[in-house]
């Protein structure tokens, strides 16, 4: 059996894989993220996550930082618009050390005023950076229009004014109101059985107190086709063409990664590298991407070029768009997209703590998880109609945004 599940009395899941080796990479999944914040909020939940590491009832800031690190291990976390994750790569001997240590800062975090005083300063400078790339500003301005007037659309930073306001009594009513026991999952991969995994998982998890959740995520509301230019006064035009998309629990969802993953994934062969980059010379750098929301999602195609070549790299990608919804794909060009897709997915497993990340994501979102052989049995069966299909109902109405 590829996973492990057990679930504590306290409400938290957990999900285990066993492998050979001698390293081991664990996380405690929360389903709270900057979409759960209240208007008067955002930032919060990713200050929150900084906020984690700045002192315990039993450790200082420094003695968090420390605990792992000295063993040659690591702790780290991470926020998303749906869920916050604190993760831990150690040796196997030190695996209930990553336990117990992401359990401490998980629950027993005091926020001490000091500290957080300190780590504005950090987040503002985080702000600033991310503002001096256009390539990154671009698409949270283009999220915040598709989603406009949703909790989806605003930015997981916040701004430094929302920032300034917070305090130890703002986080400890967040964490109160979205970190409950019911909307966690504690997952781990390594050379360890099952039965000692939730023991140790038990010893430091059981004492949580119970809690559920007792409000409901607001599905987006429609919004209508735009086409905006925002001046910038960058030195190339950055555009994305882009619309919502199918959610995680959504049918749709596989053959919309597949094609998108054709569309413009890493590879060099995507049909819109080989079609704007190879073919006409006018952008360096273009690339697709489909983010899934548990009830919702964005398809994003980015692009970068000289100002002059805006409208060619417009005409090229939309007509592309225009062909997969009414064209279908032969047998060789859908058998080379599936091959090349199983494959970049067998090898980007190969990273154990993203297995690990992504198996607990998955029991997060669906309470189950599929092996990998199920998943490629999935793609396989994908037909070219299909890919139509998902085609017609993402880009048949597509949204742009240009910076200039």
């Amino acid at each position: 059996m590829e996973f492990t599940t057990y679930t504590l009395p306290n409400g938290i899941r957990g999900i285990h894989r066993r492998i050979k080796g001698n390293v081991t990479h664990c996380a405690l999944l929360v389903n709270a993220g900057s979409r759960d914040e209240l208007k008067n909020q955002f930032g919060l939940a990713h200050f929150t996550e900084h906020a984690l590491f700045k002192g315990t009832e039993h450790r200082k800031a420094y003695q968090v930082n420390c605990r792992l690190e000295n063993l040659g291990g690591e702790l780290n976390a991470f926020t998303t618009k749906e869920d916050t994750t604190i993760h831990a790569t150690t040796l196997r001997s030190d695996f209930s050390k990553a336990v117990e240590l992401i359990a401490d800062v998980a629950f027993h975090s005091t926020f001490p005023d000091r500290e957080l005083e300190k780590e504005k300063e950090i987040i503002y400078d985080e702000i600033n950076t991310y503002k001096d790339s256009p390539a990154d500003m671009i698409y949270d301005t283009f999220e915040e229009m598709l989603f406009a007037g949703s909790e989806l659309g605003h930015n997981i930073l916040g701004r430094k004014s929302s920032l300034a306001r917070f305090s130890g009594e703002s986080i400890r009513e967040f964490v109160a109101r979205t970190h409950t026991t019911d909307q966690m999952v504690f997952s781990s991969i390594g050379n360890l059985s099952a039965k000692s995994v939730e023991t140790t998982v038990a010893r430091y998890l059981n004492d949580i107190k119970s809690s559920a959740r007792d409000f409901s995520r607001r599905q987006p509301a429609a919004v209508e086709p735009f086409s905006r230019i925002v001046t910038k006064h960058t030195h190339q035009t950055h555009c994305i063409i882009g619309a919502r998309a199918q959610g995680i629990n959504d049918a749709e969802r596989l053959p919309l990664a597949l094609l998108v993953n054709l569309l413009g994934g890493p590879s060099a062969n995507s049909l819109l590298n080989v079609l704007v980059r190879e073919k006409n010379g006018l952008s360096y750098n273009i690339e697709a991407s489909y983010t899934p929301y548990s009830d919702s999602g964005i398809v994003a195609i980015y692009f970068s070029c000289d100002h002059d070549n805006t409208d060619h790299c417009i005409e090229l990608i939309e007509g592309e768009l225009g062909r997969l919804q009414t064209t279908p794909l032969s047998a060789r060009r859908l058998s080379m997209a599936k091959k090349q897709f199983i494959a970049q997915l067998a090898i980007s497993m190969e990273s154990n703590e993203g297995y690990m990340l992504g198996a607990g994501k998955s029991f997060l979102a669906h309470r189950e998880v599929d092996t990998m052989e199920e998943v490629y049995r999935k793609i396989q069966a994908l037909t070219a109609e299909d890919l139509t299909a998902v085609a017609s109902s993402v880009f048949s109405s597509p949204s742009r945004l240009i910076y200039k």
